[in-house]
């Protein structure tokens, strides 16, 4: 079941909303705000990148990291 959400943007932002949708090709604002809502999920979260920078240093300092030229050294 879909139930209505409503949102306010001053006019000014509710044109660029509308143009930019219709630019990148989206039937509606509403599907234009479900495409951004579901590309925010595949995003990286602040945390997530400083762990890895972590992980990775930790690595770094105890020499367990795995020098290589290319990706395919890698495999």
């Amino acid at each position: 079941m879909r139930q209505v959400l409503s949102v306010s943007f001053p006019p000014k932002e509710i044109r660029y909303i509308k143009n930019i949708s219709k630019k990148r090709g989206f039937e509606s604002v509403s599907s234009y705000i479900k495409h951004l809502v579901k590309e925010d999920k595949d995003l990286i979260s602040e945390e997530e990148i400083l762990e890895a920078t972590r992980e990775a240093e930790e690595e770094y300092e105890n020499g367990t990291i795995i020098k290589a030229n290319s990706m395919e050294e890698l495999l």
